[in-house]
This record gives structure tokens, sequence and C-alpha cells, in this order.
């Protein structure tokens, strides 16, 4: 008899766990939901635990990415490097004409003269932890282009994105800034394949992974929170200027996170059309990796 029960009670469990599982992730939604309630941006937030739980809130929006791309060019880069048995240290001469003079640039500004040469682990240092302009165009034009790197990601099973537009265009004509967009689960799908997956050699892997972790850019955002926790956070931001509706046209980060105990998760979070200030939209950002690390500390 007691067999039979214990039998009965496992059955029962097995049933149970997933409707735990739903009312769990139902919470962190809730949660995630206030925090973005009444806020003037439209917010897209995408949570992946462990390579399995998934929450997102406000998917089927097109965010325009800014520099997160930034990260899907770095993966095409190292994919050429790859395919082209080219080395990190592989230079790149840069003439002064590729230091486009209004644009968001620490290349530049350290480098004002141009016709240097300069090493492509380099370049994507400057991608990667300072959101580089100019560096960014420079990798598109020398290494994987624009049509590369959006073929490449593609390959990895990534669909819900476009990358069409360099950082020059988009300076431009600020409408181009629309063109590339994501969706956040796509964003941070990418993210979580990176982090589980060996997309490249160990040296090459790590050096992305390392490069991210070390991101100057966005400190308000994802990070903040984690500041002063055990957590290894590697991400990156995008920020753009105001549209003609002197809207933010998007303030963005996505990220992996480790923890102590070898639970990670990977984050993304995209602010559009914000007519919060900078200050605050970087804040709303900030709330929304508070609570989720907060959550999955709990649990």
């Amino acid at each position: 008899m007691n067999k039979y029960i214990s039998t009965i009670l496992s059955i029962l469990l097995v049933f149970a766990l997933p409707a735990i599982a739903k009312d769990k992730k139902g919470e962190l939604e809730k949660l995630l939901r206030e925090a973005i309630a009444n806020k003037k941006a439209q917010v897209g937030i995408a949570v992946i635990i462990n390579g399995e739980d998934t929450i997102t809130l406000n998917n089927e929006v097109r965010y325009p990415m800014m520099s997160v791309f930034k990260f899907h060019q770095a993966l095409s880069v190292i994919h050429y490097l790859e395919q082209n048995k080219l080395p990190l240290t592989t230079s790149l001469y840069i003439p002064q004409t590729d230091l486009q003079p209004d644009t968001y640039s620490p290349l530049r500004d350290q480098y004002s003269q141009g016709d240097i040469t300069i090493p492509i682990s380099e370049l994507l240092t400057y991608t990667l932890q300072l959101s580089d302009n100019n560096a960014c165009d420079i990798l598109f034009k020398y290494t994987a282009g624009l049509k590369e790197t959006d073929a490449y990601i593609r390959s990895l099973g990534i669909n819900d994105f476009s990358i069409t537009q360099t950082e020059e265009d988009m300076h431009r004509d600020l409408r181009s800034c629309y063109l590339n967009w994501t969706s956040p689960l796509d964003a941070a799908k990418l993210l979580d394949l990176f982090v589980s997956r060996p997309l490249f050699t160990e040296p090459h892997q790590t050096f992305i992974k390392q490069t991210m972790i070390e991101c100057e850019t966005g400190k308000d955002r994802l990070a903040q929170p984690l500041e002063a926790t055990d957590a290894i956070i590697g991400h990156k931001t995008g920020t753009g200027d105001l549209n003609a509706r002197w809207q933010l046209i998007g303030t963005n980060d996505i990220g992996f996170v480790f923890l102590p105990d070898e639970e990670r998760y990977t984050i993304a979070v995209f602010a559009k059309d914000s007519e919060e200030s900078p200050e605050a939209t970087a804040a709303i950002i900030a709330d929304i990796s508070r609570i989720v690390y907060q959550y999955i500390q709990r649990d």
C-alpha cells in the first residue's frame, strides 16, 4: 500500500513541477511588468536562465540596436579571421580619411592624424569596450562587411534581427537607426549561444568574453546593481540620439551574467523612443537588472 501511494505521489509531483516553474516565471514577469509600467518608453526584455527558462516582455517589437550590433559584428569578425586563418594580431592600415570627425570615436581622439597601422584585436577592444564608431566602420570596411555579418549571425540560427547600416549611415540619417534592429529574445539567444557553445577556438572565444567583461560604457545600466556582488557580467551597450520627435531612439544593454553557484543567465533590455531623460532611461535598465538578479539569487 505504501509503495502504491509513493508511486502516485511521484506521478503527481512530475505533473506538478511544470506548473510550479510556470508560476515562478509568472512571478518574475509580473515584477518586470511593474518595473516598466508608466515609463515613457517602449521597453523590451528577454532573460534566459541557465540556457532553459525564458522570460520575454514586449518581444514582438523591432528595437533599434544602436551599438549593440557591435557584439554581432565582433562574432562575425572572429569568424572571418578563422575562415581566413588570420590571427587577432593581424594589422590594418587606417588612413586619416577613415576617421570621421563628427562621431563618437576614442580611436580618432587618440590617433587624430590617421595613417596608422593597428591590430584587429585593438579595434575590437575599441568597439566592444568603448563602443567606438570609427573602429566599427573600419572593421566593416576591411574585414566582414554588413552582408557577411548579417549572414553569419543567421547561420547560427538567429533570425529576428537585421543589420544593414554602418555607423556612418546612421549618423547621416537618424531614420537609418531603425533599420538595424533586433527582438530582445534573439539578442539574448545569441549571447546564450556564445557562452554555452565554443563558436571559435578557445583564445578567440576568451578574447571576446573578457573584452565584454571589461566593458567601459553603460555602467549605469545592467552592470550597476551587480557592482557589489560576486556576479561577473559581460555586456554591450547601445545608445542613440534624439529623433525628430525628441525621443531617445534607443538606450540598450545586453549581457551575460555568471553567478558563483555556477548558474548563469543572459539578459537583453531595449528602450525604444524614450521620452524619459537619458539618466532615467538608464535607470529603467538598471532596475530590471536588479530585479532579475535578486529573483535568481532568491531561487
